[in-house]
């Protein structure tokens, strides 16, 4: 089993290091506590960039369909799985996964766990105002949060020159954490895109947290979210938006892993 021969000095950073792979994008076997504590260690070393994609049934079937965005999601430092069927993918390899990384969650608990040892948090992302809401938010919720800045990208393409001004932006405000709120996929490509250039410890992409923590978007009941229902839930509130998500890419990931798991299919 994953786990044997693990460094007693770092055993988080070889916890870090053990992965099953899901239709080629590699997953790694962590929880919410070891992604706060590895996000921590970067921190307190800042030996390089890091970022770290926040992943499920969704990111894994755009990679299916882009071999682009399956090199930016194993380019990540952490792939973490946000979606029940990851978790059961991976208990099935061995690794005993007992929930999701919940992108949210996640974003809660290093927020609280920051809190009281200064770190910087940028917020990019969000429609309007989402962002500053945001931070506020969590400013309020824990006295000693450091907000070290906020941007709300437009609804399009920055220009060269807008992108570099809000890079010297983020730079000049030194985050320590940033956080990344664009969605699936633009939110990884946006962070391989900028991740060796930014002085930024740690980037994570945490996709629709910032309209769940803003209370903008409403989040599914828990136990439809430890037991795998919240796509029904998130379906039914915004069918719109995502029904190809979930009818279509969701089916497909089923069949894909089907096939997988028959060996009737190779994934790279």
């Amino acid at each position: 089993m994953a786990g044997a021969g693990k460094s007693q000095a770092e055993p988080h950073l070889e916890l870090n290091q053990q992965s099953f792979r899901v239709l080629g994008v590699r997953i790694n076997a962590v929880q919410i506590d070891d992604v706060t504590r590895t996000i921590e260690r970067w921190i307190e070393r800042r030996d390089k960039n890091h970022f770290i994609a926040v992943t499920g049934m969704h990111g894994v079937t755009e990679a299916q369909h882009d071999p682009e965005f399956a090199k930016v999601l194993n380019a990540a430092s952490l792939v973490v799985p946000d979606g029940y069927p990851l978790v059961i993918l991976g208990r099935s390899k061995g690794f005993q996964l007992k929930r999701r990384v919940y992108g949210p969650e996640l974003m809660e608990s290093v927020c609280a766990e920051s809190a009281a040892k200064s770190y910087r948090h940028f917020f990019y992302g969000g429609a309007p105002g989402v962002a500053l809401d945001l931070a506020e938010r969590f400013a309020h919720r824990y006295p000693r949060f450091q907000v070290a800045g906020v941007y709300s990208p437009p609804f399009r393409k920055l220009t060269e020159v807008e992108d570099q001004e809000v890079m010297r932006f983020i730079d000049e405000c030194r985050p320590d954490i940033l956080w990344v709120g664009l969605s699936t996929p633009k939110q990884e490509q946006w962070m391989y895109e900028h991740y060796r250039s930014l002085c930024v410890p740690v980037m994570v992409g945490v996709g629709a947290a910032f309209d769940f923590h803003t209370g903008r978007v409403p989040q599914a009941p828990r136990w439809m979210r430890e037991h795998g229902f919240e796509w029904l839930f998130r379906l039914a509130c915004e069918p719109q938006r995502l029904w190809r998500r979930y009818l279509i890419y969701g089916s497909e990931f089923v069949w894909l892993v089907f096939l997988e798991a028959l060996r009737l299919r190779r994934s790279g």
